[in-house]
């Protein structure tokens, strides 16, 4: 929050002043994690023990809101007794988490003592880290069931945030207009590859992988072109030694819409200019409040520059000439994307919003005023109409972890691949201020005192760390910003770093167990001193 959530900080720190207390669970020593009352150095991959343990001590010492759980929930009593088990006790739980037993207890009761409101509110800061392992969809569930046991979303400020786009409910069916596949040459859903799948789709098409390893490519033909905008896959894209040999291959034609010259740029056969936010009128949500916006545009385009909508229209004009769709502009989209008739929209137009620059979504009020999301069942959008506890949450550690099927071989530690501090994912890194502030860092692998021992590794020493996918050279920074056993490295742009790689060289294109995202957390390592090198 402290480094990139910068707009929270502030309302973080008032709450401090107003005697609340800040617990931050994160293997990383992030900035928000040295200024935070308490760091607890969760072990990678294992936070859906962490959740289960607490639930254990919450349902054993009376925290729960049986009431809210028996008019809100389903499944409450199957989580319970699934939860008790002796094996989710702290004094178990603490072995594989790395978080100290009677830690677990003293933050599971404070937790449960707030939830109630003796103390409270009691709110969860769900961030983007902890579905990036391999059991990240699980584990969000999981942690999303806390405040639900303690019924902590009937306290203003209480509950969990992750992020509230969900609550904007746009006409998108209106925008994607997927009749129009069906419409087309090919009288069906267009296929889809999942971008953390892309190496493979781009290397071996149809390809099954190998037991345990990476999911496969969906089934089909050839990639023979691709088309890449507000992305940059060549530095995001897991496992990006294979990305980059699909990028390369002689056969496939690759268009990239950039702003800037970045890794993936350098792999196309033609680079058109795009507009930044400056230059574009959009319509925006958010991901950490409620208000729908209007982004006008400050500057005219520069150069050649042109926005998706604009881009995207005169392709569809060529291709479909006599579809009127690709004829719209950004008034005619927005008008569009506010016209759902959800009630959440009501009264929110253009016009007004032109005028206003922001207006609050027309979200549901109780008797007193408050918004109070997820307080009662009007607010769960589930077939039931209730919040699903069941099926109960089962930990099962992520292949490449400590615990894994390969943890404790060739491959001893973990590897976190974190984002750069002065970045926003790639963006800024073109920038030389940026840049700037960031070579403090860049290029550094940090270790634990004891793992970097165990290799006869000082601070400054050059290293190399390497898996069978890929292998880094960086500079040792060894210290207490990771536990043992993990070792962290900030992404960078791949033609900015010494050996023209990053992290993803290390990464896998594995899935995770919900939602099929990326495991960019669920990654082993060595890591060896590198001899004769200054």
């Amino acid at each position: 929050m402290h480094g990139n959530n910068i707009h929270l900080w502030p309302f973080v720190e008032q709450a401090r002043r107003g005697g609340a207390r800040l617990v931050v669970i994160d293997p990383y020593k992030t900035r928000t994690a040295a200024l935070a009352d308490e760091h607890l150095a969760i072990h990678p991959g294992t936070d859906v023990l962490l959740a289960l343990s607490m639930m254990h001590v919450l349902f054993r010492d009376g925290y729960q809101d049986a009431e809210y759980l028996r008019e809100c929930t389903n499944g409450a009593d199957q989580l319970r007794l699934h939860a008790l088990r002796a094996e989710h006790a702290p004094r178990h739980v603490s072995a594989v988490t790395g978080i100290p037993a009677e830690s677990i207890e003293r933050l599971a009761r404070a937790y449960g003592a707030a939830g109630q409101g003796r103390g409270g509110p009691a709110v969860i800061r769900l961030n983007y880290g902890v579905q990036r392992s391999q059991n990240g969809g699980t584990a969000v569930r999981a942690v999303s069931m806390l405040p639900l046991i303690t019924g902590s979303w009937k306290q203003p400020g209480g509950g969990l945030l992750l992020s509230v786009s969900g609550a904007f409910p746009f006409h998108s069916q209106r925008l994607q207009m997927p009749e129009l596949m069906q419409a087309g040459p090919l009288g069906r859903a267009a296929r889809t590859i999942n971008m953390s799948a892309l190496g493979l789709a781009l290397t071996e098409p149809g390809s099954e992988g190998g037991a345990g390893q990476e999911r496969s490519a969906p089934a089909g033909p050839p990639v023979k072109a691709l088309f890449v905008y507000n992305s940059n896959p060549a530095a995001v894209a897991p496992d990006s030694g294979r990305v980059l040999r699909g990028l390369r291959r002689p056969d496939l034609f690759t268009v990239v819409h950039e702003q800037f010259l970045t890794d993936t740029t350098d792999y196309a056969d033609l680079v058109l200019p795009a507009t930044t936010f400056l230059e574009s009128k959009d319509l925006m949500g958010a991901y950490g409040h409620l208000f729908v916006q209007i982004s006008q545009p400050a500057i005219a385009p520069r150069g050649e520059a042109r926005s998706n909508v604009w881009l995207f229209g005169q392709l569809g004009k060529r291709m479909f000439p006599h579809e009127p769709a690709f004829a719209d502009d950004e008034d005619q989209l927005i008008d569009q994307a506010l016209g759902s008739g959800h009630a959440y929209l009501a009264g929110i137009t253009r016009r007004r919003l032109e005028d206003e620059g922001h207006v609050a979504l027309r979200l549901p009020r109780d008797a007193d005023g408050e918004t109070l999301p997820f307080s009662t069942r009007e607010w769960f959008a589930t077939p039931s109409g209730r919040a699903e506890l069941t099926p109960v949450p089962e930990w099962v550690p992520p292949v490449e972890s400590r615990h894994g099927a390969e943890g404790g071989g060739r491959f001893p530690l973990e590897f976190l691949a974190r984002k750069a501090d002065h970045y926003m994912n790639s963006t800024f890194a073109n920038l030389s201020g940026h840049r700037q502030m960031e070579r403090e860092t860049a290029g550094k692998l940090e270790m634990h005192p004891i793992d970097a021992s165990a290799r006869g590794i000082v601070h400054g020493d050059p290293v190399r760390v390497w898996n069978l996918r890929g292998q880094l050279t960086l500079t040792a920074s060894v210290g207490s910003t990771v536990p043992a056993g993990v070792v962290a490295s900030r992404m960078d742009w791949r033609k900015l770093s010494l050996d023209g790689e990053n992290g993803n060289a290390l990464t896998s294109e594995r899935l995770t167990d919900i939602g099929q995202g990326a495991t960019f957390y669920s990654t082993l390592v060595e890591v060896d001193k590198e001899l004769g090198m200054k």
